[in-house]
């Protein structure tokens, strides 16, 4: 019951818009939207990513990374990573770490270990968004991968409050999938996602699949069932139709196979 009562509390919090953020998760979101201004001047971002050790070394990592490393020459500063992978990735790149901020609070030994699986499985379904977005689904890439990053936001407040109320997570009962729902509309408001966005990731759980796959709900649904690093969080039952798509197809098979190189480099940097 006192397990009930918590998760209630939460539920009752993000129905009512007052989620509490922890200060290293405003910090980082603060960042993420001064990055986000269109009048912010060159020198001034790369101020603000100089000021971010772990958001500068993504940044170059993904710079590096086969999806925007064409030429095969490796940049070593944050203004020529800036520069090649645009502001929009930049932005991405700090929605990364205001995700991550969550699970690096986390002190519970076990749960640390869920949030880092969940970091993990994120990065796959990022870069695997990336390349179905682009080769598959007409979805706009940087759109797909940005989605990917930001999608289980809901999972990982859940997981940094479990750390405070011991035993909130433990043998999840089906009643959590709708509380997880308002939980995600929620967070996608504090982080300021889009709406398309934000339609797209709260409409995955029970969502089916309809052939051919298009648009962006059908490209994070395509992505977490091929991540090779499962959620640790329950997400439902996959839908029939979704693996009926997925099983001997030899089009998407030969667009794996194709981009792999490219979403490994992609879900790489993301880990650093």
């Amino acid at each position: 019951m006192e397990k009930l009562r918590d998760f209630s509390e939460i539920v009752r919090l993000a129905s009512r818009g007052e989620l509490v953020f922890p200060t290293s998760v405003n910090a980082a979101l603060r960042l993420q939207l001064a990055l986000a201004d269109p009048d912010c001047e060159t020198d001034d971002v790369i101020r603000k990513v100089l000021g971010e050790p772990q958001l500068a070394a993504r940044t170059v990592a993904l710079a590096n990374a086969a999806v925007f490393n064409r030429s095969g020459v490796p940049v070593t500063s944050v203004r020529a990573a800036v520069q090649r992978v645009g502001y929009r990735n930049l932005y991405t790149m700090a929605a990364a770490m205001v995700v991550r901020q969550f699970g690096a609070r986390i002190r519970d030994e076990r749960l640390r270990r869920q949030a880092d699986q969940l970091w993990r499985h994120t990065a796959h379904v990022a870069a695997l968004a990336r390349v179905i977005g682009a080769r598959l689904t007409s979805t706009d890439p940087d759109t797909a991968l940005f989605a990917g990053i930001v999608h289980e936001a809901g999972g990982f407040y859940l997981l940094s409050r479990a750390d405070e109320m011991p035993g909130l997570l433990d043998d999840p009962a089906e009643w959590m999938g709708a509380a997880q729902e308002i939980i995600a509309r929620e967070m996608m408001k504090k982080m300021h996602i889009p709406e398309p966005v934000s339609q797209a990731i709260v409409s995955l759980r029970g969502a089916t699949l309809t052939p051919p796959p298009l648009g962006l709900r059908d490209t994070l649904l395509l992505a977490k069932r091929l991540a090779p690093v499962r959620s640790p969080l329950p997400a439902g039952q996959d839908s029939p139709s979704l693996a009926g798509f997925i099983d001997d197809n030899a089009l998407l098979d030969q667009i794996l196979l194709e981009s792999a190189d490219e979403a490994a480099s992609m879900s790489a940097a993301l880990l650093v």
